[in-house]
């Protein structure tokens, strides 16, 4: 999968303002049928997230498990984020303005799946929680 195919789909999404169920299939079975593979295409994806004006449940889904995996298993060494990976997630996740519920849900999703994560993400991931009401980010790490 080129970059290209990848901005020009996330162009044509922002036109549109929305992500259609047709549009899911076609990132998750043409574009990226093996999810994530580049911290570019993560990068887009996660700024497609905040730029698309109606929110789909099921692309959130999407996102979540494509930038978990790539953070925590398509990183070396596999199951660790380290503290460069850290920085870069949390930077690309918060965009200078703070995460959107779907990016304090990756957060929080790839500190849990990792078996450790660098305390810049622990920390961001918990602020990120604190920030979002718990019906938005399923499964939060701070009980209500």
């Amino acid at each position: 999968m080129s970059n290209a195919s990848l901005q020009d789909f996330c162009n044509r999404i922002v036109a549109a303002g929305r992500i259609t169920a047709a549009d899911l299939a076609t990132l998750s079975g043409e574009l990226l049928p093996d999810g994530l593979v580049t911290r570019d295409e993560a990068d887009l994806l996660i700024a497609l997230d905040r730029a698309v004006a109606q929110p789909n449940a099921a692309f959130a889904d999407f996102l979540v498990a494509c930038v978990v995996d790539l953070a925590v298993w398509g990183e070396r060494p596999t199951g660790y984020v380290n503290a460069e990976t850290a920085r870069w997630l949390a930077a690309s996740i918060g965009a200078g303005t703070g995460p959107t519920a779907t990016g304090a849900r990756i957060a929080v999703e790839v500190v849990r799946e990792a078996q450790s994560a660098d305390e810049t993400l622990i920390a961001f991931a918990l602020a990120a929680n604190g920030r979002t009401s718990p019906d938005e980010v399923p499964g939060t790490l701070l009980a209500a």
